[in-house]
């Protein structure tokens, strides 16, 4: 039902559902729930504790064995290409919904909650607590500090530095990241009418500035 490379190092205390592909060197551990149907690359890394300082770091992690760890859910259907790291949920579980394409390399860190189709370039980082939704994009090289909150349908440019919440539908880059305008092209391959999307970048402009 699911194909596991023999390289692979799988916890005790993980949940697969079926139809799964999780490549050579990847290492799912803690208390991970998974769906259905997901790909994850070689040396990707799913389960590992939270990096807080005051976290006691357990001897076997992989295992899961302690209950009370909040551990990662995935959804169904999600790409996480080469050296991917998700990081076990501290005070919450750490999240990605379905239909992700999460590129090599990306950091997802604790108490993450991605929404669906999301997407994520290579390199990127998400410190602990953000929150992307729906269809969001995240570019290349680009940081989210934490407890940050990235809109449904935003589009963040490559190597941008995230410290304040990106509105949905909007179009953000650099460094300090600032609202450039609204993810015009993600809004009608979506359905969005013409007016829907002119009203919205009403919306958007009177929320610009540093993101």
């Amino acid at each position: 039902m699911n194909a596991i490379h023999p390289t692979a190092v799988v916890g005790t205390s993980v949940t697969f559902g079926s139809g799964n592909v999780v490549g050579p060197y990847a290492v799912i551990g803690g208390n991970a729930v998974i769906g259905d149907n997901n790909w994850f690359g070689a040396g990707v890394v799913v389960g590992a504790p939270p990096e807080v300082r005051s976290f006691d770091h357990p001897v076997d992690w992989v295992s899961g064995s302690d209950p009370s760890s909040p551990g990662v859910a995935i959804g169904d259907d999600n790409r996480f290409r080469e050296a991917v790291q998700i990081h076990s949920g501290w005070k919450n579980p750490t999240r990605v919904g379905s239909n992700a394409f999460i590129m090599n390399q990306v950091y997802i860190a604790h108490d993450c909650a991605l929404g669906d189709t999301v997407t994520i370039a290579s390199s990127a980082t998400l410190g602990g607590h953000v929150a992307v939704g729906d269809g969001a994009t995240i570019g290349l090289g680009a940081a989210v500090h934490q407890f940050r909150v990235i809109g449904a349908l935003a589009m963040v440019g490559m190597s941008s530095v995230i410290t304040k919440d990106v509105p949905a539908f909007a179009m953000a880059f650099g460094n300090p990241c600032r609202v450039e305008g609204v993810n015009e092209v993600g809004m009608q391959r979506n359905g969005f009418t013409a007016d829907e999307i002119s009203w919205v970048r009403d919306w958007v402009a009177g929320s610009a500035g540093a993101a």
